[in-house]
């Protein structure tokens, strides 16, 4: 299956716009500058992965748009609303537009699928639809024969697709993913990014990618590398086999 095709570049409103992003940790003789003047756009439909060594300010960045962690200076603003504003709207934002996927799928172990995927609409107050709505996002992944399928009778890839799942039950306007097939051969890896990316294309998400996974490049639209806190855009879309 080919990596779908990405969104027109230079849209008037990017999903995500944020600039002059600073974030240091610790002090005196311990201070260490994570983030050094980020600037970073990132249109609706677009799939950009962020790449580089550990510890070069990935996570840090992810964390700021995922509005779990403030910058020091510089702004960022989500579909339009920068993420400034109080903890209520924050959390406002996290629950209603923010989609995540980790490495290690985060799964309650004690849920059947259908009923973890439900769990951002339950806690939304939608009673029986979330599990209408957590059905329809298990189909869209491939699972539909794994409703009732605890974790652990789940292998690796079913396992970060139920958490897929998850993260677009409630249509996202915006996909967070940290890792998210580090834990993947490369056939199951590569199975999983062409379910991401479908899904995403089909909300006309934006999605932003940490990885360091050389394997799914080509289902980025474009890649960005970050070294020592600063962001270096690549060289625009990534050729695709």
């Amino acid at each position: 299956m080919m990596p779908p095709e990405g969104p027109q570049r230079g849209a008037a409103n990017p999903a995500i716009s944020c600039r002059g992003l600073t974030k240091r940790y610790g002090t005196g003789d311990a201070l260490v500058t994570a983030l050094r003047g980020v600037d970073l756009d990132v249109e609706r439909g677009e799939v950009l992965m962020l790449m580089g060594p550990s510890g070069c300010g990935k996570t840090t960045l992810l964390s700021i748009l995922a509005t779990l962690l403030a910058a020091d200076e510089g702004t960022c603003v989500l579909l339009g609303e920068p993420i400034s504003t109080g903890a209520d709207r924050r959390a406002h934002l996290r629950a209603s537009t923010l989609g995540f996927v980790f490495q290690s799928f985060n799964l309650l172990p004690a849920l059947t699928a259908i009923e973890n995927v439900a769990i951002p609409l339950t806690l939304a107050g939608m009673g029986r639809e979330a599990l209408s709505r957590a059905h329809e996002a298990l189909v869209s992944v491939g699972l539909n024969s794994k409703i009732g399928t605890l974790p652990r009778q789940l292998s690796g890839g079913q396992q970060q697709r139920v958490a897929i799942a998850r993260a677009i039950v409630h249509r996202p306007q915006i996909l967070l993913c940290d890792e998210p097939t580090s834990a993947l051969d490369h056939d199951t890896g590569q199975s999983v990014m062409e379910t991401l990316c479908a899904a995403a294309r089909a909300q006309n998400a934006a999605v932003v990618i940490v990885t360091h996974d050389a394997r799914i490049t080509h289902f980025a639209d474009r890649i960005a590398y970050m070294e020592d806190g600063r962001l270096f855009e690549g060289d625009g879309a990534v050729a695709r086999p």
